[in-house]
């Protein structure tokens, strides 16, 4: 069942017996499987951990995956804008606290939403919810805590200079979110659905820079469709873990769709991909430090992945997605940071 944010499983015994690790072939079977005790985990009282394993905070890949797009839109306004240093640094402290209580609550939503599909996908029917080790009210209260959370940094923005409009601009993010665990009930799209909705960051890293909402121009859009395919890519490829379950179970996604033709479907998307980062580039002005490391080096390093993963094997489709978005991620996010502190070489900002 495709859900990108979520952490490595192991079984969670009940109050007052011990955690055992299942089998080894189960483990890599079960990668992100959302209930987690290992390391830090297994110290926690026994009431804490499966708030904690339904938030997907070990490791914290889920809250990264969040930061990202928001930290690639903030570097880009930074850029184009001649932003300070200082005030970068500022919105990207706040935007990566929001995106810890963003993650929280979306993981919290999507469980509650997906209880009765994840019972049925081997990997994810220990999740805190399917195994009842935590209620759907208490499942929701804690995704309305955390999203309070979320809207009190988002109010934050107007205060550290950051667009008035931010608030207003975040609504077709939440919204999108909302309707994510449903996606895949509706279409074979489920993918694309969570890359609009994660790469919805760049647009609110944008407004944490102080963008005015007409400034989300092509060069915005160009980087925001990128994301959305590099989501699409690596989502996909971690779909293909449950996708005899999910053919079972009438889940959709882009791994039941393209099923033997998945390869040759992500190396169109990849192309497109890199397509869209050279066109951000060039309508940004950007110099050789973009294009080799941000839209060089993500489409690399997404083509390697594309190339080397064997789809039919779930430790392969694990490993490289926990490594491949990585990869990307931080390529995009080098590019943009070395572009900007060339810039700043050549601006000093008022």
């Amino acid at each position: 069942m495709s859900h990108s944010h979520a952490v490595i499983i192991r079984t969670h015994a009940s109050k007052g017996s011990h955690i055992t690790d299942p089998p080894p072939d189960a483990s890599l079977a079960r990668q992100y499987g959302g209930n987690s005790a290992a390391g830090w985990l297994g110290r926690l009282p026994s009431s804490w951990l499966p708030f904690v394993q339904l938030a997907r905070l070990s490791p914290p890949a889920a809250v990264i995956l969040i930061f990202f797009p928001h930290l690639f839109g903030l570097l880009h306004a930074g850029i184009v804008d001649h932003k300070g240093p200082v005030c970068l640094l500022q919105a990207a402290l706040l935007l990566l606290v929001g995106s810890f209580f963003l993650s929280n609550t979306v993981h919290a939503w999507n469980d509650l939403v997906d209880a009765p599909l994840d019972a049925l996908v081997e990997r994810t029917r220990n999740r805190p919810i399917p195994r009842k080790a935590i209620t759907p009210l208490a499942a929701a209260l804690f995704a309305l805590s955390q999203g309070a959370g979320a809207a009190l940094c988002l109010a934050f923005v107007p205060w550290l200079g950051g667009s008035p409009y931010a608030a207003l601009y975040a609504l077709p993010g939440i919204a999108s979110f909302l309707y994510y665990p449903y996606a895949k009930r509706h279409t074979y799209f489920p993918q694309l659905v969570l890359g609009l909705s994660l790469s919805w960051g760049i647009i609110m890293g944008s407004m944490a820079a102080g963008r005015a909402p007409s400034h989300v121009d092509w060069p915005t859009l160009c980087l925001y469709l990128a994301s959305t395919l590099w989501v699409m890519i690596y989502d996909t490829i971690y779909a293909h873990q449950d996708l005899k379950d999910d053919i079972k179970a009438d889940i959709k996604s882009l791994a039941v769709l393209f099923q033997g033709r998945t390869k040759a479907a992500l190396s169109v998307l990849l192309a497109a991909m890199a397509g869209l980062l050279v066109a951000c580039g060039w309508l940004s002005g950007m110099g050789v430090g973009f294009y080799i490391l941000a839209a060089g080096g993500a489409t690399a390093s997404l083509a390697l992945m594309i190339v080397q993963v064997d789809l039919n094997s779930t430790s392969s489709c694990w490993w490289w997605f926990s490594n491949g978005f990585w990869l990307a991620g931080n390529a995009i996010a080098a590019g943009l940071f070395v572009e900007y502190v060339f810039a700043q070489g050549q601006h000093v900002s008022p």
